[in-house]
């Protein structure tokens, strides 16, 4: 499995579902996979294996609410914010262990903590993981330029979840704020 460095393709066409809902990328059947999920870290982050080893993933475009966990410097596990089981919890029905997906990148390959940037689609059925999240309300947009492939779909999914008042919109007092 290569993950290969190039900028992403579009996968899927962008349809309508339906009664003023988010343009959702069509699921477009089986995808050639490049990586499998070794675990889920919580709600926007995941570890695979490529071709032997272990990477960890960072979905991009998305923020999940933050869980209990060590910070990547050391310091000391901060509170789970609201949402954040929840997140992580989807995520792994998502993406149990040895889920088959398709890791794409946008510009930038990896962030500051050495963790790959990826769009995640699970290779099975299409199903564009970091969308979905988004689009379920246990996700927010966050766009970190050059990597916008997908942020005004991101922006969408988000409006529709907030005024739909599914997951953190309807469960996280804070959400919109």
């Amino acid at each position: 499995m290569s993950l290969g460095l190039a900028v992403p393709t579009v996968l899927g066409a962008v349809s309508g579902c339906g009664s003023g809902s988010t343009a959702a990328p069509l699921p477009t059947g089986v995808l050639e996979p490049n990586a499998a999920v070794e675990r889920v870290i919580d709600g926007d982050t995941i570890d695979v294996d490529i071709d032997g080893r272990t990477e960890r993933i960072r979905l991009i475009g998305i923020d999940t609410p933050e869980i209990a966990h060590e910070a990547f410097d050391g310091r000391p596990a901060n509170d789970t914010e609201c949402y954040g089981e929840e997140a992580r919890e989807f995520t792994q029905a998502l993406l149990p262990e040895r889920t088959a997906v398709r890791l794409e990148r946008d510009v930038v390959g990896r962030d500051d903590y050495g963790r790959i940037l990826a769009y995640v689609h699970r290779a099975s059925d299409g199903i564009f993981v970091n969308f979905e999240l988004v689009r379920q309300g246990y996700a927010q947009p966050l766009t970190f330029p050059p990597n916008v492939a997908h942020a005004d779909l991101m922006v969408e999914a988000a409006r529709d979840a907030e005024r739909d008042d599914v997951g953190l919109w309807a469960g996280c007092p804070t959400a919109a704020g």
